[in-house]
């Protein structure tokens, strides 16, 4: 049955994809053909290509080797980066989950026809992967949630409508556990009070933003999971955000593993067999990072989605990270030398420097890792 599935999907995206736009955004490149990638994304929408992961009536229902095929086949076809895997990956799903029906009623249309688009609010300054630490606070003004914090590294917060964002409406009792007292809130990004300032990063482009919220409002029934239950419902998305999709993350992965290794025969490295050995180890660690996803994905359960979660996320932020290196390594003395703008070696190299931060940093990985899988005590933190 997936198989049919298959051809579907792979006949509709060669018919569909313009080749203009084939290759064109992703991580530290998000400016890449916006405007056209957002156009691209609702005729997704139109042919019943979104939501796919979304149980029916909400969307398709789609099973998980269907997931698993549309990703692969849309990384495949070199299809343009989604401008709207926010809104599909986690708001989606999170509503499904833990949604009234009035918000899924209000949410979830405008989300799967990617007329609203959305960002995350998580980390802050003072509070990156260590989330529980967060200060930005909402307080109940009448029938109103009253916003006051700041966000940073709020990626694509420039061109969203809303922001789903963890955000303090209990005050934090002395030795309480800090996970209390958080709740998820929805709030509108366009109105008086929202201020989104972009930080350019080493690739020269920023779509990471820091957002300000000063007395920025939401409806007080803009609460999802519920008051105070914020981080079972941000636990929850962390965990979604690294499913079926991560599969088609490493076909993307692949074509890029495939270009360092021409790289390394044009330079004539390839007969070095220091470079044979870090390719044939990349080749590897490749086919270990999707042999763990797949099984993770078919086997995995709610008890162990958050410790399922991080060791994918620690395998392929590494593996990228690794691979930018050895790329750099192949260009040689010529690879640190920019002529005009980056190439895609220089900003493979530089982005990848991130991928161990953003998402939740190696650190706060191997913790989850070693103390809800290991049963290894806490880390103290000073």
């Amino acid at each position: 049955m997936w198989e049919e599935f298959r051809r579907d999907v792979r006949a509709w995206l060669a018919a569909n994809v313009p080749d203009e736009l084939r290759g064109k955004g992703g991580p530290g490149r998000e400016h890449e053909a916006y405007e056209e990638r957002l156009a691209f994304n609702r005729r997704l929408a139109a042919a019943g290509w979104t939501g796919l992961a979304w149980p029916a009536p909400h969307g398709a229902g789609a099973s998980l080797a269907e997931q698993v095929v549309f990703h692969e086949e849309y990384a495949s076809a070199d299809a343009p980066a989604r401008v709207d895997h926010i809104g599909q990956t986690l708001v989606g799903p999170a509503l499904v989950a833990f949604g009234t029906d009035e918000q899924r009623r209000r949410f979830l249309p405008p989300i799967r026809a990617v007329d609203e688009l959305w960002c995350q609010g998580f980390s802050e300054p003072g509070a990156g992967s260590d989330l529980a630490s967060v200060s930005t606070r909402a307080v109940l003004d009448g029938d109103r949630w009253v916003v006051t914090g700041q966000k940073v590294w709020t990626s694509l917060a420039q061109h969203a409508d809303w922001c789903f964002l963890l955000a303090r409406t209990e005050p934090l009792a002395p030795g309480a556990n800090r996970r209390a007292g958080l709740s998820m809130l929805l709030v509108p990004m366009r109105q008086p009070g929202v201020v989104v300032r972009p930080i350019r990063q080493l690739t020269g482009t920023s779509e990471f933003n820091e957002v300000f919220f000063d007395g920025a409002r939401t409806d007080r029934s803009l609460v999802l999971g519920g008051v105070g239950q914020g981080w079972r419902v941000a636990t929850a998305m962390l965990a979604g955000e690294r499913g079926a999709a991560t599969l088609g993350q490493q076909i993307g992965f692949r074509r890029e593993l495939g270009g360092v290794a021409r790289l390394a025969r044009a330079t004539g490295a390839v007969h070095d067999p220091a470079i044979r050995e870090r390719l044939a180890r990349a080749y590897t660690g490749l086919c270990v990072l999707r042999a763990h996803t797949l099984r993770t994905l078919a086997s995995g359960t709610a008890e162990t989605a958050g410790t399922d979660a991080a060791a994918v996320k620690l395998l392929w932020s590494g593996w990228h990270r690794g691979l930018g290196e050895l790329a750099m390594a192949l260009r040689g003395a010529a690879g640190t030398v920019v002529e005009g703008e980056l190439d895609e070696w220089q900003r493979l190299f530089l982005f990848s420097r991130a991928d161990t931060i953003y998402g939740g940093s190696d650190e706060i990985q191997r913790d989850t890792i070693a103390t809800r899988a290991l049963g290894l005590p806490r880390q103290v933190r000073s």
